[in-house]
């Protein structure tokens, strides 16, 4: 929402703080310790005729909207005996304060984190990925612990590399895709492609998305294993060892 009222760009906000609920007595609170998050945009803001009527579900101003967004996240919130409220002024931008209650639970820990275990890479990899950024991460934090690592951004570029790769006897060991390309071939039609070439490809499907159906039932479309976003270097490293170690 934020990044749709900014159009032109911007400065998008978010922060978080611990508070207790009779800090924030207005909005009638469970007593105890809370978290708030904020997300504040400097956006078009809302209509005054509007703001009362955000977290209604099927209420939107947008063409194609569903309506569905802001009362998901009321809802969501609710029902994990949280609150949220907004603030917004026409040509000002829009803030979202969210409430959540604190867990009172230990943080679990343990004597070692898959991030912990040193790994060493080896294989030729190849990584697909819209976003520059990520496909820069993933490049340094493989190529540091010994994979030859190719980068590419989007489906065709990946599967043309693949193929050249094979053809010309250095097949890549495993391939890391992107399950959504904006504008682009995506993961669930480059791995079709790449397993008519290859049959017995090693593809990881990767996305920020839990709710995409391959990530639940990835073997299905395919591929080997499933490494979600935001990446955890040790679980990333771990997958491709596993794919990649000889079968007994």
């Amino acid at each position: 929402n934020a990044c749709e009222a900014m159009p032109q760009g911007g400065i998008l906000k978010v922060g978080t703080r611990n508070l207790l609920a009779k800090e924030i007595r207005s909005l009638k609170l469970e007593p105890g310790k809370y978290i708030e998050i904020t997300v504040s945009d400097h956006g078009t803001g809302i209509a005054p005729e509007h703001v009362g009527r955000v977290f209604e579900p099927y209420f939107t101003t947008k063409p194609k909207g569903s309506g569905l967004g802001l009362a998901t996240v009321y809802s969501v919130i609710k029902n994990h005996g949280g609150h949220i409220t907004m603030e917004s002024e026409v040509g000002k931008g829009t803030t979202f304060n969210i409430y959540l209650p604190a867990s009172q639970k230990p943080i679990a820990t343990t004597d070692e984190t898959p991030g912990d275990i040193p790994i060493v890479g080896r294989g030729k990899l190849l990584v697909m990925d819209d976003e520059d950024i990520i496909r820069e991460f993933l490049y340094h934090e493989l190529t540091d612990v010994g994979y030859d690592v190719t980068i590419t951004s989007d489906g065709a570029e990946a599967i043309e590399q693949y193929e050249k790769a094979k053809d010309k006897g250095g097949p890549f060991d495993a391939v890391i895709l992107d399950l959504t390309v904006s504008g682009g071939i995506g993961g669930k039609e480059a791995i079709s492609r790449l397993r008519e070439i290859d049959p017995k490809v090693k593809a990881i499907a990767s996305s920020g998305y839990a709710n995409d159906p391959i990530m639940a039932n990835h073997r299905k479309y395919g591929f080997r294993a499933v490494v979600a976003k935001p990446y955890r270097v040790g679980e990333l490293e771990k997958t491709l060892q596993d794919i990649l170690k000889p079968k007994r």
